[in-house]
């Protein structure tokens, strides 16, 4: 098996970031007075935060799959992207809000979410190019 579109294989990259940022830390806070004692924080440890992304994951590994109907791959791949941008604001509301000298690490998970919304984005755009060629494609026939 081949695959032959390149937003197939962005789709693939940004799901497998968007499953491994699920696990993998993108902030720390401080637990006690001293500063010696600090803590990874990971979607993991909050569940509506951990189910979010891992749903992101799944629809953008669904929407791989969603080649025959581009208009529904769109739809889809479009979701993903709004809900990686509430991800973002949650997972900020997080360590901000909720912990006491929180901060968010740009190593790790945080580069995880950006490059699946870069490559969610990037895969969008080539959706929208093969549908505007499908669409001059059935003009001239």
């Amino acid at each position: 098996m081949v695959i032959q579109r390149w937003q197939s294989v962005l789709l693939f990259i940004a799901a497998i970031c968007m499953a491994l940022f699920c696990f993998t830390p993108f902030a720390s806070f401080n637990d006690s007075a001293s500063a010696e004692s600090i803590s990874l924080v990971s979607p993991s440890d909050f569940i509506v935060f951990f189910v979010l992304n891992l749903t992101i994951a799944v629809l953008l590994f669904i929407s791989i799959f969603l080649f025959r109907n581009l208009k529904r791959q769109l739809t889809v791949t479009l979701l993903s992207i709004l809900l990686m941008a509430v991800s973002a604001v949650t997972g900020i509301f997080i360590v901000y809000g909720r912990l006491d000298g929180g901060r968010i690490e740009l190593w790790g998970g945080v580069l995880l979410l950006i490059l699946a919304l870069v490559a969610a984005l990037w895969a969008y755009r080539r959706i929208v190019c093969d549908r505007r060629l499908l669409a001059s494609m059935d003009r001239i026939r």
